[in-house]
Parts: structure tokens; sequence; C-alpha cells
């Protein structure tokens, strides 16, 4: 059994997660995974689960986040491209 680094909790079902520095983190649930690692939105402070947008090296969870925060580069982003799917 492994212990999650965020709740200390032993668990059988516990898995590794290893970044591309060479890091290793061990976690009992996606949760507590997301709660370590997701990065914030640097406009509405909230995790960043999903694909989010990154412009000159900040994360948003969002295009809007992104617009509303990084002016010029941030007017350029889109959550999605093309038409709308009939």
């Amino acid at each position: 059994m492994a212990t999650c680094e965020v709740c200390g909790n032993d668990y059988w079902g516990a898995f590794e997660v290893r970044t591309v520095s060479g890091d290793v983190h061990i976690f009992d649930s996606f949760e507590c995974a997301i709660h370590k690692m997701a990065p914030i939105c640097e406009h509405c402070q909230i995790k960043i689960v999903g694909h989010g947008v990154e412009v000159s090296g900040r994360f948003f969870c969002c295009a809007h986040c992104a617009r509303t925060v990084e002016g010029k580069e941030g007017a350029e982003i889109r959550d999605a491209v093309g038409a709308r799917p009939a």
C-alpha cells in the first residue's frame, strides 16, 4: 500500500504521477492529485482541470479569463475554433 501525499490515506489503490522533470507524486484519488498539481487560473483563481489556455506564460481556465487579463495577446484567444456543430 502507499500513502497519499495530500490526505495521508494509506490505500491499496493509490497511484503514482510522474512529471516531466522526474518528480514522483503518490495520490489515492484524482481529487487529491488535482488539489496538489492543477494550475490555478490567474484571473478567477479556480483549479484548471481541463485544457485551459496559456498566454505569455500565464495560465487561464478559459479564453474569457485570458482576454480579461492579457489585453492584445489575450484578445486573440478563443475557446473553440470553427463553426458550431449543427
